[in-house]
């Protein structure tokens, strides 16, 4: 029986296809097993690379952060986060006025600032980042470091740091450090 025009064309395309997945398949196995991608921390990732390793980060979190209530999350908290956030966080993400230090500078990807998380993120999510870490990009998961309580105070903290100066970052930084599961209120 002949096969008809549509259905040669289609036959076509879904041959093409599959031909082009398999060659790609083969470059991509290629490039992996000889090693020529380099994954040292001296380089950036690829754009394309970064862009779906990002966008694949943002919907993971996003799914994995529904079910997150966030609490009322007030100035208390606020102020017991500052020292949390210095201690825990400046060093690779830095502050309003406050550069990343050295060894944050160094990592790929370079941590980005969290001043204007809350305009990306909402709390639950920065939360669930917080708390879990981002695998192969030097993010630690803070739940075995701090209590949840101290993850919701820094998270408390990024929220407000859009709205500070760097003279309101110092001044609530500056107070005394905040023992990781520490459950006096900040006053």
């Amino acid at each position: 029986m002949p096969v008809s025009r549509p259905a040669l064309v289609v036959r076509t395309a879904v041959l093409t296809l599959l031909a082009a997945g398999v060659l790609a398949a083969a470059v991509g196995f290629t490039v992996l097993f000889n090693g020529w991608y380099n994954i040292g921390a001296t380089t950036q990732h690829l754009p394309s690379v970064y862009k779906v390793l990002e966008q694949g980060m943002q919907y993971s979190v996003r799914h994995h952060a529904m079910e997150v209530v966030t609490p009322p999350l007030g100035q208390a908290e606020v102020l017991r986060g500052a020292p949390l956030y210095r201690d825990n966080c400046a060093q690779c993400h830095g502050g309003p006025g406050v550069a990343t230090a050295a060894h944050g500078m160094s990592m790929q990807p370079v941590p980005g600032p969290l001043v204007d998380a809350s305009r990306r993120w909402r709390p639950r999510e920065i939360f669930w980042i917080t708390r879990h870490g981002i695998k192969m990009s030097g993010m630690p998961a803070w739940e075995y470091h701090l209590n949840e309580a101290d993850t919701w105070a820094i998270v408390a903290f990024i929220n407000r740091m859009q709205d500070m100066s760097a003279r309101d970052y110092r001044t609530l930084t500056a107070s005394p450090p905040v023992r990781a599961g520490d459950q006096q209120e900040a006053r």
